[in-house]
């Protein structure tokens, strides 16, 4: 609470300073630089969401804060519309245009969507070139300081405009982030496979966040317009676009101060090495900083000196360059371009992860007090068995899956019987997990039916398949490993949110039962296979056994009817195997239907109701685990004839 209390007064000191600075430095310049920065930060909010958390790369963004810009400009300029119409305009006008970017964009990955991403944001340009008869082509349009509520604003209330626009920014877009939907977009980056098997449909989420940093972007550019009061398509270019990407970078991100802090630099750094004199000062100071920075990340042994002595070695070298020249015209964009690098190369985390990592500075910990009051406890499991159902849960017949002219799968039957435990074996390449990933949507068989609860599987995606009824794990760990073991298993919960974007921002009562009820259920879920004590860890410093068992706490969350556990004690140590048999067989208590793939034959022998086995794509033996033990088909496969006992694989 004290930590929570601290952050806030440091946060009210921070609103404090920026309302007081137009009266302390009453000098138009400084008041409009820090009034840009502002802007630039709003921006980079809604851009770090989709390349801090989602993990795109989107070079659009300086043509959608063109669109913003425009979007005013144009009201105003031919409707005269007042200030508060403009601005959500702007925000409604960019958001669309980012829906119909992502839409199509967003289905390719990588240097393909930064190449479609960077082709929207050049069509913008000369559209905006173009249209004359709109935009007034390339004479721009001119703006006044807009007037709000009958009074003409001058340059100190626009500032303060913007100063208020900055800080409901930064609250609408950390509630989102600390939000079902913050935790969705996160994991799009963490695993997309994962998250599609989690009932969050990764395409869907992925333009959702493309809109909402879309609408950032539009609140950025009208308040640019009107900040710069004169607006032209050559502003908004592939420089400013790509100056957009690297202050996120450099900042840090999934850090709102990191976004400040790059749009500061984005914005300073330009006009510093235009002033030899003033880049000196400050590029000494940077160079005493970073020492600093070492020698007490050294003593608190977080870093070693070898990690230190590249950033000490170039901020000194860089104060010891701005002494030797004696001008910088000729050589600012060249030492822009080389610390641009720097920071890309060398500083991955951004400046605030390389500070927050030297001075030992963690996030603060996902809290696991439940917000609200009189929510029940969630019981761990919930019991999926259906009243009055059929007795089998799984019907698949004549499953096909063929690539190329490799049959991974040969015309395969298989029929699970609800509440039991059917396991599915075979040596290594058998076709196993490739059947796990056709009854999951991951693949769509060449061929065959499958059928889940009455309906059919084939053609349906990974998540709704998920939000149906089916859950599973994954032959190598897929955790979201930047995200707390609490938050992994929230992602699971996703499906109990019916909170709108609305909701989230301004904190709804809805929102907050939700919210409260999932993180007391995601709780009760950890505690149910014994990871209570390690909530507020981040999966990746797990150990392994425990990230197999949030895989499956994770699984458990979306109250599935049938659960799939893809070879779960792989890699354990036996006391975590003997563990493992006491939660999957508490599981199956609480009525769900478990199918198996699993090496280890003990395992199988000593839990499986049923047991299937597969070998080069075909089921080659199916019944009891004794029986199944028995069978010479079975004992070939895995052996080669020899009379003996299966061993794990």
């Amino acid at each position: 609470m004290n930590t929570k209390i601290g952050r806030f007064l440091l946060a009210l000191v921070g609103f404090a300073a920026l309302l007081l600075f137009p009266i302390g430095i009453d000098n138009p310049y400084y008041i409009h630089l820090l009034e840009t920065i502002m802007i630039y930060a709003i921006l980079l909010f809604g851009l770090d969401i989709v390349v801090g958390y989602t993990g795109q790369v989107s070079l659009g963004h300086a043509g959608l804060f063109g669109l913003g810009a425009y979007t005013a400009g144009v009201l105003v300029y031919k409707l005269g519309a007042p200030l508060m119409v403009a601005l959500i305009a702007s925000i409604g006008v960019t958001a669309l245009f980012g829906a119909l970017l992502a839409l199509p964009a967003l289905r390719v990955t990588g240097p393909y969507l930064a190449m479609v991403t960077l082709a929207f944001g050049t069509i913008i340009q000369i559209l905006i070139n173009e249209m004359s008869f709109i935009t007034e082509g390339p004479m721009g349009i001119k703006l006044t300081k807009p007037p709000l509520f009958g009074h003409k604003l001058d340059e100190r209330e626009f500032y303060w405009l913007v100063v208020v626009m900055l800080v409901l920014s930064l609250v609408v877009v950390h509630r989102i982030l600390r939000s079902h939907l913050g935790r969705a977009f996160e994991a799009l980056r963490g695993s997309p496979v994962a998250s599609d098997c989690m009932g969050v449909s990764v395409y869907r989420y992925k333009v959702y966040a493309f809109v909402i940093s879309a609408g950032f972007a539009g609140l950025a550019g009208s308040l640019y317009a009107y900040s710069e009061q004169y607006i032209s398509p050559n502003t908004y270019n592939f420089e400013l676009t790509v100056l957009f990407l690297l202050a996120v970078i450099m900042g840090g991100r999934k850090s709102r101060i990191g976004a400040m802090l790059g749009a500061t630099i984005i914005v300073l750094l330009p006009k510093l090495l235009d002033d030899v004199e003033l880049f000196r000062y400050v590029s000494v100071a940077l160079a005493v900083l970073v020492m600093v920075v070492a020698v007490v990340g050294v003593q608190m042994k977080r870093v070693t000196p070898k990690q230190m002595a590249i950033p000490v070695v170039g901020s000194i070298a860089l104060a010891g360059l701005s002494f030797w020249l004696q001008t910088m015209t000729d050589w600012r964009l060249s030492i822009f371009g080389v610390i641009m690098l720097f920071v890309v190369y060398y500083l991955q985390d951004g400046i605030v992860g390389f500070v927050r990592n030297a001075l030992n500075l963690r996030r603060p910990k996902a809290r696991l007090e439940v917000e609200g009051a009189g929510i029940a406890p969630a019981d761990a499991v919930a019991t999926a068995a259906m009243a009055g159902g059929q007795p089998e849960v799984l019907q698949a017949s004549g499953v096909l899956m063929q690539f190329g002219g490799l049959k991974a799968l040969n015309n395969v039957d298989l029929t699970v019987r609800r509440g039991t435990i059917h396991g599915l074996i075979g040596p290594n390449g058998s076709g196993k997990s490739t059947m796990m990933n056709v009854l999951t949507g991951i693949y769509v068989p060449t061929a065959g039916a499958i059928s889940f609860g009455g309906r059919s599987l084939v053609g349906r995606t990974s998540s709704d398949i998920a939000l149906s009824g089916i859950a599973r794990t994954f032959q190598n760990v897929q955790l979201f490993g930047e995200m707390t073991a609490q938050q992994n298993v929230q992602v699971g919960l996703h499906h109990t949110f019916r909170s709108n974007l609305f909701d989230v921002a301004v904190h709804t009562p809805r929102y907050k039962r939700e919210s409260a009820a999932a993180a007391n259920r995601a709780l009760g879920l950890l505690k149910f296979v014994g990871l209570e004590a390690f909530a507020a860890e981040e999966a990746r410093n797990l150990p392994y056994g425990k990230q197999r068992l949030l895989e499956i706490a994770r699984a458990l969350a979306l109250d599935p009817q049938l659960l799939l556990l893809d070879e779960p004690a792989a890699g354990l140590t036996a006391p975590d195997i003997k563990e493992l048999i006491a939660i999957i067989r508490k599981i199956r208590e609480h009525g769900v239907t478990v199918i198996l793939i699993e090496h280890h034959m003990d395992v199988v022998m000593s839990m499986c109701d049923t047991v299937s086995v597969l070998d080069f794509g075909q089921k080659i033996a199916e019944g009891e685990p004794a029986a199944v033990q028995a069978d010479a088909k079975v004992i070939e496969a895995y052996l080669g004839g020899q009379e003996a006992e299966p061993q794990p694989a």
